[in-house]
């Protein structure tokens, strides 16, 4: 009972933060989702992302393994998912990008620092920034039929990364004054996307219902074995094998809606993913988190 109040306090607020976001647009209040995203993605999480390695005293090499292992569990997650829709005879351009890439932004970095604090989010920093390159480099291509790395590179989040880990290997730091700015921009972040994750979810107009259960819980199943195995294989830390697990089995991101939206693929049906599987981690996040969080 006492663990399972632990993992209840550590994700009710983000489900808390969700449902206001779900609620404000159901009330018929006004809420400009582009604006707000752009905000947080262009501005807010890259200062985020930025302090976070900057601040982190986790050893560089774990990091770096970290690093490595999620790398490899997209890889293998890709690979399953186009196996299984090709036999299955599924669409590649509408499935394949949303079985692979989870919501790792919106939901993964707030549920891994409630759950791990500072430590697990600076790995969770570390999946996220590597899956929005993959998301925002591969996952274009394979829902448009084309893409370039260069939109990526030209992503803030991904500048932030890339000079918080130059920052983060130097031991350099920064200033007092400037430190504090950063930190104040970048705390927006996380509570903004959990409102905007409700908001997204009330607008959207979900597909198959039973179709969209059945491949929510293969996703599922896929995500989390592979990370498992990876992370062993790798051996990291009970730490990062939790945040590891924790991101890469995320449900379904409402950007890859989104992006099936604008390059015309099935949108609906990405729709459908999107809600049941978010619906689905209420109870999956809860019971990932029981196995890492001590009770």
């Amino acid at each position: 009972m006492a663990l399972f109040l632990q993992v209840l306090q550590i994700v009710a607020p983000v489900f808390l933060l969700a449902a206001i976001g779900f609620c404000w647009v159901r009330l018929g209040l006004e809420y400009r989702v582009e604006f707000v995203t752009r905000l947080a993605m262009t501005l807010a999480i890259p200062c985020l992302i930025f302090m976070a390695l900057v601040r982190t005293e986790i050893d560089p090499a774990a990091l770096r393994d970290t690093a490595i292992a999620t790398l490899v569990c997209y890889a293998v997650v890709g690979l399953l998912a186009l196996g299984l829709l090709r036999l299955l005879g599924l669409e590649t351009r509408t499935y394949l990008a949303p079985i692979t890439f989870g919501n790792t932004g919106n939901l993964g970095l707030p549920v891994a620092l409630f759950a791990f604090g500072e430590a697990g989010f600076d790995f969770a920093v570390v999946v996220f920034a590597i899956m929005a390159f993959l998301s925002f480099t591969i996952g274009v291509w394979i829902v448009s039929g084309s893409g370039s790395v260069w939109p990526a590179l030209k992503e803030p989040m991904v500048g932030a990364t890339a000079l918080g880990a130059v920052f983060m290997m130097m031991n350099w730091d920064v200033p007092v004054w400037l430190g504090n700015t950063l930190d104040l921009v970048g705390q927006i972040g996380i509570p903004v996307m959990l409102i905007t994750l409700g908001v997204a979810i009330s607008r959207l107009r979900p597909g198959r219902v039973f179709h969209a259960i059945w491949l929510s819980l293969v996703k599922l199943a896929i995500c989390v074995l592979v990370a498992l195995g990876v992370g062993l294989a790798f051996g990291l830390p009970n730490l990062a094998l939790g945040v590891l697990i924790l991101q890469v089995s995320t449900p379904v991101a409402v950007t890859n809606y989104m992006l099936a939206e604008k390059y015309g693929a099935k949108a609906d049906e990405v729709a459908g993913l999107v809600v049941v599987s978010t619906l689905l981690s209420v109870l999956s996040i809860p019971l990932i988190l029981a196995f890492f969080v001590q009770g």
